[in-house]
């Protein structure tokens, strides 16, 4: 299973815990490095403000980084 099926496997499990009242997991899977062209990290397609934030967001707006990371990773 390669980076991008990984982490659109964990956004869906992600999505499987938004009945329930738990922290939600950080999408980074420790490959670290930001794409020039998408501004997007390799590893977990998240932006760079989105990761310097996550630490500070709310479930709501972790569940929507989630949901980006998702869309991001296409079909």
């Amino acid at each position: 299973m390669n980076v991008t099926e990984r982490i659109v496997q964990r956004a869906r499990e992600v999505k499987a815990l938004a009945a329930v009242d738990v922290a939600l997991p950080s999408p980074c899977v420790s490959v670290c490095r930001m794409d020039a062209a998408s501004g997007l990290c390799e590893g977990c397609l998240r932006t760079i403000d989105e990761i310097a934030a996550w630490g500070l967001m709310d479930n709501d707006e972790k569940r929507a980084v989630w949901e980006s990371i998702e869309r991001r990773a296409g079909p």
